[in-house]
């Protein structure tokens, strides 16, 4: 067991460094001086009619004999009303209201509504052994039922919360419980391999570290009583940026490697590092047809699961288990990150993601009351009734509607890679045109080190911008390295609307027999200034399939599709667009050691030589989804349709 030598930890640790300085939107001129108090949140108002008594601890067995426990907050009232619970793992005394996101549980109660949030298996005050995902499916159905039958309930369940709590609500929904009416996941993915733990066969470094040992590993610890091992977890968290130069993975330290009692799920997704039988058994895009309840999904653009979230909506509407779950599916996709709803003056979200205003907050309270007054109590107020999706378009700070995704009006316009794809520093930029390349053109290289990789700035990680790549950030830093190969257009002639997702086919060699090939869309502005939109990552072995992996023949060209990540931005006129190509983007994604041997099991790395073609027998392009113009949006949410 080894740090892998003192050179790496150096190189390593000081990649992380610069990479977590860029993160937090150092030198971007943001100043938290006046943020407020996080007691500032919730808001006082908009309370129903209700008055509201809290049961504590309220048990719940399931059909294995194992107790969990709720607080339940029933209304005063001679009426039987709906449910609306929440089952977390995050305490259910937080109830996820802060940093900025749900009003609270009583808020919800007022409303005439009885709502009940439980502690998961072997979380909070429940008993049982915690494994992610290993339980939800069962337990989610038994609470529902459970939930559905307490005094007081009229029968009819509704469920909320975000992440972890949004699979939750899956998980649940694919056990098609009777007494399921709907369901409201903010924040969260499709599958739990894909687009979760890993992404086009990278893991997700940045996001699962950090959140095995400072959140859920520290919160079971302390669920069985074993305090030294969530002291030192929490301890191990704080100084996360030490942890993520550690290799090998399977023998990594925090966790107790060989320990079953500490983290064997988090080894277990180690070893599993294709889409295999153990994450099948929990994917929610292969159940669709299973899910009988109606759906309002909430997403952000930079969300570490907005690629889950928009496939959970269009897979539902084209799959979902009956007439009703087809047509009641809505999908509100915002200018936030994973914690970052647009609260005002928060100090949780990237500088420049944090300039939209007011209209930018998250509309999830109001909405989501809405929702299940339409779909619980039967009012008539128009927020379904046929596919939806809500969008804000960044960069004109509006809010425009469509009724699917991808958007109908979607003009799919490629722009070809050519010339010269060096570095910004070496003062040559490549470019990206609509001309398909007609003559040879030489292909462009650089020299991928997994001991010196490309750090992040900005991305799709988690949690919170102050400790993962996540949200927008100037890429100056990054473009100026050599491994580094920028693409861009002429300036915008108009303004122009790009929303939708993003592909990118890359015709690429490697001296490797595996690496790792990124691709990243960035918005430039006249001055020069530059803002990531989404980016994406394809591992080579993975190139063909998520489940069964293959090696690459060194000096090979291969054609890879990299999925960039979807983005909603306003490109204004003289503005231009480019993509990054590269290697690495640590520590959003572990770097690839090119060597071929199987995930996280040994520290080797080697050195690759990086082939970029853009010629006509490689024509290496970037499909973007271009909008025309019209609808020009409103500042306002558009609550009813």
């Amino acid at each position: 067991m080894t740090l892998c030598g003192r050179g790496r930890i150096a190189r390593v640790g000081a990649v992380v460094a610069a990479a977590a300085l860029v993160a937090a939107g150092c030198g971007s001129g943001g100043d938290n001086s006046t943020t407020p108090a996080a007691s500032s949140w919730p808001p006082t108002g908009g309370r129903g009619s209700c008055a509201v008594d809290k049961q504590e601890n309220v048990p719940a067995t399931m059909r294995d004999g194992v107790v969990l426990k709720s607080d339940v907050y029933k209304p005063k009232t001679s009426d039987s009303v709906p449910v609306i619970l929440m089952r977390t793992q995050y305490g259910k005394t937080a109830a996820q209201i802060q940093p900025y996101r749900y009003q609270t549980p009583d808020w919800f109660a007022s409303h005439c509504y009885l709502v009940v949030v439980q502690d998961i298996r072997g979380q909070g005050a429940s008993a049982g052994t915690f494994t992610e995902f290993g339980n939800d499916l069962n337990d989610g159905y038994d609470s529902v039922e459970w939930a559905a039958g307490l005094p007081g309930s009229n029968g009819k369940v509704g469920m909320y919360g975000s992440s972890y709590v949004g699979a939750t609500q899956w998980l649940a929904a694919v056990t098609a419980p009777p007494h399921l009416a709907t369901i409201v996941p903010a924040n969260t993915s499709s599958d739990y391999y894909d687009g979760w733990n890993y992404e086009g066969g990278a893991f997700r470094l940045a996001f699962v570290e950090p959140w095995a040992m400072g959140t859920i590993g520290t919160s079971a610890a302390l669920n069985r009583g074993d305090t030294g091992t969530a002291k030192q977890l929490a301890a191990d968290e704080a100084d996360y940026s030490r942890w993520l130069g550690f290799r090998p993975y399977q023998q990594f330290p925090p966790l107790h490697p060989g320990d079953p009692t500490i983290a064997p799920w988090f080894y277990d997704w180690i070893s599993h590092s294709t889409r295999d039988d153990y994450w099948k058994q929990w994917s929610i895009r292969d159940r669709y047809a299973n899910v009988k309840v109606p759906v309002l999904n909430f997403e952000g653009w930079y969300d570490a699961f907005l690629a889950g979230g928009v496939e959970n909506f269009a897979g539902m509407v084209a799959n979902g288990g009956t007439p009703e779950a087809r047509a009641g599916q809505r999908l509100v996709l915002g200018p936030w990150d994973h914690l970052g709803w647009g609260r005002a003056d928060t100090n949780i979200t990237t500088p420049m993601l944090a300039t939209g205003g007011e209209a930018a907050d998250s509309p999830i309270n109001d909405l989501m009351l809405a929702w299940y007054d339409h779909f619980l109590k039967g009012k008539d107020n128009k927020v379904s009734g046929q596919p939806v999706v809500d969008y804000f378009l960044m960069g004109a700070n509006k809010w425009k509607s469509a009724s699917a995704w991808p958007l109908p009006n979607t003009r799919w316009t490629t722009y070809y890679l050519s010339g010269k794809g060096a570095s910004s520093m070496q003062g040559r930029l490549g470019e990206l045109t609509t001309d398909a390349p007609k003559d040879p053109q030489q292909p462009d290289r650089y020299e991928y080190d997994p001991l010196n990789p490309v750090p992040s700035a900005g991305g799709h990680s988690c949690c919170a911008a102050s400790t993962g790549p996540q949200g927008p950030v100037d890429q100056y830093v990054v473009e100026q390295r050599s491994d580094v190969l920028t693409y861009t257009t002429a300036p915008m002639t108009s303004d122009t609307e790009l929303t939708g997702p993003i592909r990118m086919t890359l015709w690429a060699a490697s001296t490797a027999t595996d690496t790792d090939f990124t691709a990243k869309l960035v918005a430039v502005a006249p001055d020069g200034s530059t803002m990531n939109l989404n980016n994406g990552i394809i591992r080579a072995a993975f190139r063909d399939s998520l489940e069964h992996p293959s090696p690459i023949v060194p000096g090979q060209p291969y054609k890879y599709s990299i999925d960039i990540w979807p983005t909603s931005y306003l490109v204004k006129a003289g503005y231009k667009l480019r993509v990054e190509v590269s290697s690495s983007d640590f520590p959003q994604f572990a770097p690839n050691p090119n060597t071929g041997d199987p995930f996280g099991l040994n520290a080797n790395t080697q050195i690759a030589t990086q082939t970029i073609y853009h010629d006509p027998d490689h024509p290496s392009a970037l499909v973007l989804p271009i909008i025309p113009a019209g609808d020009a949006g409103s500042s306002r949410f558009p609550l009813e349709h």
